[in-house]
């Protein structure tokens, strides 16, 4: 197995598998936190990426007054940044910047629902810590990580035609850990990790006055990925991961806590079945300094009737490219199949969207010294 020719093909295989999973419909998910930097042979890492995503997603049946046949979906933009420090042999830490979650809405003319919403859109920035103990065992090598995180929701909403803008802001604390073996000779790897769930109590205002409140709650999620050279120059990998999606009921907006119980609160109901992403993928390194990876994902839909959250198809490809001053540029593709769906919960009032679709690209540069 020639290991020099790997090296360059793991960091192509982790930006294309963000940018997979950042295309995903299921649940709110855009990224993962790159904890992965922590294997990385060197002193010092650092690695950064972009991955931007537009889905194209329409109703073909929508009884609200914003009507049919628009692609309300927004397009997004999913960053991510680590830099790893070695402590010592045994030891490494890393400090990781992601949006694991988000989600943005424009509507029609008419707006959409209740409160007649023309955008809505909110953001969860995670700021993390990961540390990984590792020492020898047989032929390979165990890894202990174990670190925390502070997650920042923003949330916007602008209804009534313009008349009600909701701001609201929140923080919130998790952790995260996991094991890890390899045996690098043949760049085998099995890692399992957990990754805690959060509440939302956020606190904001309503047309500029700081009456307004949010609630919800946000998954905790168990991933395994495997990953191994099967010939000389290449690689397979893959992953499934659970989400705790069967903890978001719903989301209570109450617009001005000083009215009366329930006079001013809106519930958008959710009621979502716990999301499974799997991944599969094949990686080649043509030359010590540039290699290649395609992969596909499946991410089952959360939705139980109450919204349009359904099953997506991803297939994908990746290129990784070292320059002369020991840096690595990676880019990535993806292109995912979004499933048509109908709600079933609301009578004569149920949504449909069709079969459509969902396009990111990727880009990173990473060094180490």
């Amino acid at each position: 197995m020639n290991i020099s020719r790997l090296k360059a093909l793991l960091g192509a295989t982790a930006l294309t598998i963000i940018a997979a999973g950042a295309a995903q419909a299921g649940g709110f998910s855009r990224g993962t936190a790159d904890t992965d930097i922590l294997y990385e042979q060197g002193n010092f890492n650092l690695r950064t990426s972009m991955t931007v995503v537009s889905p194209d997603r329409k109703f073909t049946v929508n009884t609200s007054p914003d009507g049919t046949g628009y692609d309300y979906s927004d397009t997004y933009v999913v960053p991510s940044a680590a830099v790893k420090f070695k402590i010592f042999d045994e030891l490494s830490c890393a400090g990781t910047v992601s949006m694991p979650y988000g989600g943005g809405v424009t509507y029609g003319p008419g707006g959409n629902g209740t409160l007649f919403k023309r955008d809505e859109d909110f953001t969860v920035m995670e700021y993390g810590a990961t540390c990984a103990f590792q020492y020898e065992l047989g032929k390979g090598r165990i890894s202990v990580l174990g670190g925390a995180f502070i997650e920042s929701v923003d949330y916007n909403l602008v209804g009534q035609n313009g008349l009600v803008t909701v701001d609201l802001q929140d923080q919130d604390f998790g952790w995260r850990a996991g094991i890890a073996y390899e045996i690098p000779e043949i760049a085998l790897r099995a890692q399992l990790m957990y990754r805690s769930s959060t509440n939302v109590a956020a606190e904001g205002t309503t047309n500029g006055a700081p009456v307004a409140q949010g609630f919800a709650e946000l998954p905790q999620s168990v991933e395994l990925k495997v990953q191994s050279g099967i010939a000389p120059g290449w690689l397979a990998y893959g992953s499934i991961k659970w989400t705790d999606w069967s903890v978001n009921e719903r989301l209570v907006l109450v617009l001005n806590k000083f009215a009366p119980p329930g006079a001013a609160t809106r519930v958008d109901t959710y009621n979502w079945q716990d999301g499974w992403t799997v991944t599969g993928g094949i990686g080649h390194s043509f030359s010590d300094s540039i290699a290649g990876t395609v992969f596909a994902t499946w991410d089952r839909g959360v939705s139980t009737g109450w919204d349009l959250h359904t099953d997506t198809y991803t297939i994908g490809t990746g290129i990784s490219l070292k320059d002369k001053i020991g840096g690595e540029l990676r880019a990535g593709a993806g292109v995912s199949y979004l499933t048509a769906g109908e709600e079933t919960q609301y009578g004569g009032a149920n949504r449909a969207v069709g079969n459509d679709w969902a396009f990111a690209l990727s880009g990173g540069y990473s060094v180490k010294w």
